[in-house]
């Protein structure tokens, strides 16, 4: 490696490198394809942050051209994404080589600006990066190295045909590397038409779960989950609470809140900006409890999270694994809880057996010693701040009291009109209410 590169990660603390990167790194630096296989928290970013920073750094001075950038990171989510790019930034600097983020939710006016100005690096979700491609707002043309991150979960959410597009328009003579836990679902067609003569590294099963993580059953009645949620949610540590649905998270972040235990939500409902500010708080330590969905099962990684609880068990395994992958990562160690009720006790034993996770459930309430175990030392009690107080409706005179009144009115006539008239009086109210509701 580059001297200046092992000096920008001893900095940050990085002194001795990861399995998937001590496998991959005498390949992918030396400029060959690579198939990475490798569990979640493993150290995948970093195993192809590195040879990309490192080769496209050789000859970065003056090479920059507006909309043409030379290295490109395909990422599923924009969390993923975002978090790509703090890995690589910093090491891109070495060499005064600029990044830029590419994905929905926010406006493009900013990417499109910073790939006119020259970005070296481009860190994309595959909608978006289209969408630009199909505005001249930059080519690929000039792609040297292509990462695929999370190939299978691309492949979850049905972008492979669009990557299979974005691929197809890099030259086909440019170095790539795709990660991936496995191979299914049409990854491995892409593996045999885009990588060539690649080099495949292992480091894990597809199955396989981190060895320093702890994984809980713990069984509970309908009457006693709300209670236990609420006391695996308040130690002192961080800790993140998945939930099936955009709903439940919201409303179970309100709920810790109220009680004293300030949490924030992660799911598809959110604003980019509200996302980040959430993620960020959890990040930074303002708050300690993250209650998410699914979106947050991939790619977020938040150091020092230290328990992680299915407050519903996820449908399938996979999701287990990526859920459970919050904790214990990069070697630290770490819990993982799931919550079930009598009703999902065959599901979830299913579920525990494909992801290879042997664990025996034991019945529970919030005040079981092997809970007060695990929760540790509990953190102080945090008055919610008080909401600010809503405008009365009918107050004011705003557009939608215009349109009350004018349906009002309408409705009146309508009433002393034919039926033929009335009908059309109602036709256009439904046509205002609809107008209103979106």
């Amino acid at each position: 490696m580059p001297a200046r590169l092992v000096d920008s990660l001893a900095a940050e603390g990085k002194t001795e490198a990861f399995p998937i990167q001590q496998d991959t790194l005498p390949d992918t630096l030396a400029g060959r394809d690579v198939l990475g296989r490798g569990k979640t928290g493993s150290g995948k970013t970093l195993a192809f942050s590195i040879p990309m920073v490192a080769r496209l750094g050789d000859d970065a001075r003056g090479s920059r051209r507006p909309q043409r950038p030379r290295g490109m990171v395909l990422a599923p989510t924009r969390e993923l994404a975002t978090q790509i790019d703090a890995v690589l930034k910093p090491l891109a600097a070495e060499y005064g080589m600029r990044t830029t983020t590419i994905f929905g939710g926010v406006s493009a006016g900013k990417q499109i600006s910073a790939l006119r100005s020259g970005v070296d690096i481009i860190v994309a979700c595959p909608g978006r990066l289209e969408d630009l491609l199909q505005q001249r707002a930059l080519t690929l043309d000039e792609i040297e190295i292509t990462v695929l991150d999370e190939a299978d979960h691309m492949a979850d959410l049905g972008f492979l045909p669009g990557v299979t597009r974005l691929l197809q328009k890099t030259p086909a003579d440019g170095q790539r590397m795709f990660f991936s836990a496995t191979l299914d679902n049409g990854v491995d067609k892409l593996v045999k038409r885009f990588l060539h003569n690649e080099v495949l590294h292992s480091v894990d099963e597809a199955t396989s779960h981190v060895s320093a993580m702890t994984h809980h059953v713990f069984e509970v009645s309908n009457d006693d989950k709300k209670p236990l949620i609420a006391k695996l949610a308040s130690g002192t540590g961080k800790r993140i609470l998945f939930t099936r649905t955009k709903h439940q998270a919201k409303r179970l972040a309100k709920q810790l809140t109220t009680q004293g235990i300030p949490a924030r939500d992660l799911h598809g409902d959110l604003s980019q900006g509200q996302r980040d500010r959430n993620l960020g708080a959890f990040g930074d330590g303002d708050v300690r409890v993250l209650v998410a969905t699914d979106v947050a099962a991939r790619g977020v990684h938040v150091d020092s999270v230290e328990l992680v609880v299915h407050v519903d068990p996820p449908a399938e395994h996979k999701a287990y694994l990526h859920r459970s992958g919050r904790t214990a990562r990069a070697g630290s160690a770490g819990d993982v809880v799931t919550v079930v009720l009598p009703e999902q006790r065959k599901d979830t034993r299913d579920l525990l057996r494909k992801a290879a996770v042997k664990v025996s459930p034991i019945s529970v309430t919030a005040d079981s010693d092997e809970v007060t175990r695990l929760v540790g030392s509990l953190a102080p009690h945090v008055e919610p701040a008080p909401r600010a107080p809503q405008q009365q409706q009918g107050q004011g005179r705003g557009r939608s009291g215009g349109r009350s009144s004018g349906r009002g009115a309408q409705g009146q006539g309508a009433g002393s009109s034919g039926g033929r008239r009335r009908r059309g009086g109602q036709s256009r109210r439904s046509g205002g209410r609809s107008y209103a509701g979106r």
